[in-house]
């Protein structure tokens, strides 16, 4: 192992970071197993991209027969069948009661880009609001929307402009849907005016922030203030798209309707695919020959995309997760209650995160580590998040069964214990 590490940072920009030194060899489900053929129980599914699992078999006979059929054409060349229907049951999926159209891209950040060009052409307008916290991709303009600097921006330069930034709101971090909306009005009053506003782009559920969820008021408040003064509402549903916060979009849980969604992650489970969907008349702002990518809607992730829908259409998933989520936060908040560094534990769904916090009341990425290594040690592998790397985030696919699952939680209740500071915070 030590020699695929050194050959690793010989070959690879030390940008790329890597959480693990485990070297994959094999996965079904929700288990991998490295080359050594030691097991691991999988709680981060390649970030949210295995909902259904590593190599769901519905999943792999789609691709093989795909495969057998062509890889591809470009769709803007030789259009397929296939990329029409995603179309069409991605405009069904999506929440909003009115006519919809979608673009296919390959990745999370082509999404978000898109939909920034598709808003600014709908619109006429430059500007465009985020929130803190945020992540939206690791490209220029995705970038600049991401609230984050270490490690995404330091270093890079200048990103591209008209961006404005205010706070989420995050009961963790003592900023309420008042404080944040507040700061809006303060950034209309000092910074831009709303009639240069394109869009304003919101997570639903914050991801790399640390897993918060929007409160159903600031949502509502978003969509009349986008509503008044003409702007779009853009929501990136990366992450918390496909079933994860127990719905197949999380603004289902919200009572209003984006005029934008991206997608990606689980979309394809782990086959290259990403989608902005939205109203019709706004994804027809731009001219032909303005949108598209040479592999945009490849088949083969095509064909995996549609197994996915067609599995949570028949198989029970968003149930599934629904109770899995709320069997680990039942071990969580048990632990919490003889942990206090344990600060919050927080749910929508199966989107599931820990909060850690030191004896002062601080962000502690230290103990957040310590739990996440002392876990993998017992073979669990975990992912940290939030603006300080304090939280723990659990993507275990939604596949997951009750034996493995147990597992899951009995590593992760012992990580718990070895992990804390001495003298005491777990007893």
């Amino acid at each position: 192992m030590n020699d695929w590490i050194t050959r690793q940072q010989a070959a690879c920009p030390r940008g790329v970071a890597v959480s693990t030194h485990i070297l994959a060899a094999r996965a079904l489900g929700s288990e991998l197993w490295d080359e050594a053929g030691r097991r691991y129980i999988d709680f981060v599914g390649g970030i949210g991209v295995l909902n259904t699992g590593h190599r769901h078999p519905r999943v792999q006979a789609a691709i093989v027969a795909q495969a057998g059929e062509f890889l591809h054409t470009c769709f803007q060349v030789v259009p397929y069948a296939s990329y029409i229907r995603l179309a069409e049951r991605l405009n069904q999926l999506t929440p909003g009661t009115f006519a919809k159209k979608t673009l296919l891209m390959s990745t999370g950040a082509e999404a978000v880009e898109n939909a920034v060009k598709i808003a600014r052409a709908a619109t006429g307008r430059p500007g465009i609001i985020a929130f803190n916290g945020a992540f939206h991709g690791r490209t220029l303009m995705a970038l600049a929307l991401t609230g984050k600097v270490v490690p995404y921006k330091a270093g890079i330069g200048p990103v591209p402009g008209d961006v404005y930034r205010v706070p989420f709101p995050a009961t963790a971090q003592g900023i309420t849907t008042q404080d944040a909306l507040d700061a809006l009005a303060r950034v209309f009053k000092s910074d831009v005016e709303p009639s240069r506003i394109a869009a304003i782009i919101v997570e639903p559920v914050q991801g790399e922030g640390g897993f918060h969820p929007a409160p159903k008021d600031f949502m509502a408040a978003l969509r009349r203030i986008c509503d008044e003064h003409g702007m779009l509402l853009i929501a990136d549903e990366i992450q918390s798209g496909f079933g994860r916060t127990g719905r197949m979009f999380a603004m289902e849980h919200y009572g209003v309707s984006a005029d934008l969604v991206t997608t990606a992650k689980s979309l394809a489970a782990g086959m290259p695919l990403a989608a902005v969907v939205g109203r019709a008349e706004v994804m027809d702002a731009i001219a032909p020959g303005g949108l598209g990518s040479t592999y945009a809607g490849n088949p083969l992730a095509v064909a995996a995309a549609h197994a996915v829908l067609d599995i949570f259409a028949e198989e029970s998933l968003l149930a599934r997760g629904n109770t899995l989520g709320e069997r680990l936060v039942l071990r969580l908040e048990a632990a919490r209650a003889r942990c206090a560094a344990i600060s919050e534990v927080r749910a929508l769904g199966a989107m599931v995160a820990v909060e850690f916090r030191d004896a002062q009341g601080a962000p502690s990425a230290e103990i957040a580590q310590r739990v996440r290594q002392a876990a993998l040690d017992a073979g669990l592998i975990l992912l940290t998040c939030g603006q300080y790397g304090n939280v723990i985030r659990f993507l275990f696919p939604l596949t997951t069964t009750d034996a493995v699952f147990d597992e899951a939680l009995d590593i992760l209740e012992s990580a718990l214990q070895a992990a804390v500071p001495a003298g005491g915070a777990c007893a």
